[in-house]
């Protein structure tokens, strides 16, 4: 079962199951009907999420009052971001339908709850009226009010979450709203407050009136009023104070009594200001309560009426709107009871003297009082009828100084403007140019400049991160590119463009450069190269190159590479080569062998690593005696080196 109430009357036609609205809402399912509306279940085709979208009906689309209602409605409920409130998340037109997509809560609503199970328990039912109360509080901190408090917008999420739903209803709490002009008492007569219902005025206790009703019928399974037409309902909210639990259920804690009564009161003055006040109370309330008190069901379950056997009729009585008269009328009156046979007069037991009566030239005198009243409260008192003036374009000082001019009072509702400076009235309600009585309310929107998000920071956040706080700060993402980073991990974000701070429009693209992790380097092989080159070479491509070692080689020339480690491959900039660099070949010292015989000297050089030649100096006698060698003795020279023996 979804959390939105199915509607008593057939679905709306045209039916719009199967259609995309706004290129972007796949509607999947009817849901409810409502007074102004029709909610369906719709697949939000770009975010891939179910959503709760409500259509206006057809026939209001053309009613400027009705879209005005419709548009603030979404602009209002919008505003109010809580966890326990049915959030707004886009409206829009399309094809002559105007909608709004809203959160999808899967769950039951109150009103189900109720039908299948009859009374809660304490304890279930301060559990669903606790966040029920948080969300209107924070309504009423924005300065709105719901206005249509009932539980068939008490959702119950699956998991046990409680939303508030439908602020369809919204206006300023500073406007003290009267009824609307569409001939419907707005809100619920079965919890409609008596100062809605005599006066047609709304305040942030009118909701609580209504939510203390709820608890009444959550605590009992009856509603606190019934009859079988709705202005019956409507004459008992006014007439009667709302019951007492413990008149309904036996053994009820007088706690109970207490703030049921203290929300339920007729007079707004005597009951809390408004719903945190009304949370406060019942928080106090549920520490007086024992855990047994708290888990013992007061009334019964039912099935079919609400628990008193009471009729389908007056069931749906107190769950109709209520007539009210025509726009012109700025409050609501309710049928008199139908007048009683007049009672026979008193006789007294002595005779009384008659006088002249006086009293028809007294009705004489007050009838022609209260006409003379009657035109002046029509013609120049509060009641004269005066044509709204334009305040459009004007600032805000300025609209509410001309509207006091000509005897009306305002009420203001900001809203983002591309085209109206901050401080400016965009428009006005009702719109210029109509008439409506002195005294009454003009509620003024006034521009708060041009709807802009801040880009958050996104720099070495992972593109998943990086997209998710785009969508809450209500941007989105733009061209993506990658580069290599030294510093940033590889699919982490290395910057963004426009930079972080810079204010964009809702749905603004950010583009977003993403790191490809470090740069590879290929290993270039050095080895033969002389230190410096090899140096040159391997730094200028980003690395390090330390020296290892110095040995001796016989094939590389002293001071260059004789190796390297790593001889190839890839690195990254900064990681180390490490190289080997030649000492030259090993060197000896010539034995000086000057006066030997050559078969002695020769052993004796071999023996020290090095070659033999002999020369004669005198070939004809020689006795082969070493004269002298090439080089001399002590000479350092390479191992393997040949020495000259010159022999006599």
């Amino acid at each position: 079962m979804n959390a939105y109430t199915r509607g008593v009357s057939s679905p709306a036609v045209p039916d719009l199951v199967g259609e995309v609205l706004d290129g972007r809402y796949e509607v999947l399912e009817h849901l409810a009907d409502g007074g102004m509306a029709i909610v369906y279940r719709a697949l939000d085709l770009r975010l891939h999420r179910e959503v709760a979208l409500k259509v206006l009906r057809p026939h209001l689309v053309h009613d400027d009052e009705f879209v005005r209602r419709f548009e603030r409605e979404a602009r209002s409920a919008a505003g109010l971001q809580h966890p326990h409130i049915v959030g707004v998340l886009d409206y829009g037109s399309d094809n002559g339908h105007l909608f709004i997509a809203m959160e999808y809560v899967a769950g039951r609503t109150l009103r189900q709850v109720l039908e299948d199970e009859g009374s809660l328990t304490p304890r279930a039912a301060l559990d669903i009226l606790d966040p029920t109360l948080d969300a209107l509080a924070h309504a009423h901190r924005a300065g709105l009010i719901h206005r249509d408090v009932k539980p068939e917008n008490v959702l119950l999420r699956d998991d046990g979450v409680v939303k508030v739903a439908d602020f369809g209803l919204v206006r300023a709490v500073t406007s003290q709203t009267v009824t609307s002009s569409s001939q419907v008492l707005l809100g619920t007569v079965a919890y409609v407050s008596p100062e809605q219902v005599g006066r047609g005025i709304a305040d942030a206790r009118s909701d609580v009136y209504a939510a203390g009703l709820i608890l009444f019928e959550m605590l009992t399974g009856e509603k606190a009023f019934s009859g079988d037409l709705p202005v019956n309902v409507a004459f008992q909210h006014v007439h009667e104070d709302v019951p007492k639990v413990s008149s309904k259920v036996a053994g009820t804690p007088k706690v109970l009594d207490e703030i049921v009564s203290a929300a339920g009161a007729r007079d707004p003055d005597l009951r809390p200001t408004d719903a945190a006040e009304f949370r406060s109370l019942l928080a106090g309330a549920r520490s007086r309560l024992s855990d047994q008190q708290l888990d013992r069901r007061l009334g019964t379950a039912h099935t079919g009426t609400d628990g008193s056997g009471r009729s389908a009729a007056a069931l749906s009585a107190a769950t109709a709107p209520l007539p009210v008269p025509s726009s012109d009328v700025a409050t609501t009156t309710l049928p008199t009871a139908t007048p009683q046979p007049a009672l026979p007069p008193v006789r007294t037991a002595y005779p009384v003297k008659r006088k002249r009566k006086a009293w028809p030239w007294v009705l004489v005198a007050l009838s022609a009082a209260l006409l003379a009243a009657t035109v002046w409260v029509f013609t120049k008192g509060p009641l004269t009828p005066t044509p709204v003036p334009k305040v459009e374009g004007l600032e805000l000082a300025a609209a509410q100084k001309l509207l006091t001019s000509v005897g009306l009072a305002s009420s203001t509702q900001q809203a983002f403007s591309e085209d109206a400076a901050a401080g400016i009235v965009i428009s006005s309600d009702p719109r210029a140019g109509t008439t409506i009585r002195k005294s009454q309310t003009v509620g003024l929107i006034v521009s708060k400049g041009p709807e802009r998000y801040a880009v958050p920071p996104l720099a070495n956040l992972s593109v998943d991160q990086a997209l998710a706080a785009l969508k809450e700060a209500r941007l989105s993402s733009g061209r993506q590119s990658q580069e290599f980073s030294e510093t940033v991990t590889q699919g982490a974000i290395i910057s963004v463009d426009p930079a972080e701070g810079t204010p964009l429009p809702p749905g603004g693209a950010v583009n977003l450069v993403i790191s490809k992790g470090r740069q590879p380097i290929a290993v270039t092989n050095v080895e033969g190269k002389s230190l410096a080159d090899a140096k040159s070479t391997l730094e200028g491509a980003g690395l390090v190159v330390a020296v290892g070692s110095e040995e001796n080689s016989d094939t590389v020339p002293k001071g260059n590479v004789i190796s390297q480690t790593p001889p190839g491959g890839q690195l990254f900039k900064g990681d180390t080569v490490t190289v080997v660099v030649s000492k030259g070949p090993v060197l000896v010292a010539v034995p000086d062998v000057v006066g030997n015989q050559v078969g002695a000297a020769t052993a004796t050089l071999e023996a020290a690593g090095l070659r033999v030649k002999v020369q004669k100096l005198l070939p004809g006698i020689n006795f082969g005696t070493v004269q002298s060698t090439d080089p001399a003795a002590g000479t350092q020279i390479p191992k393997g080196s040949t020495v000259t023996l010159k022999t006599v």
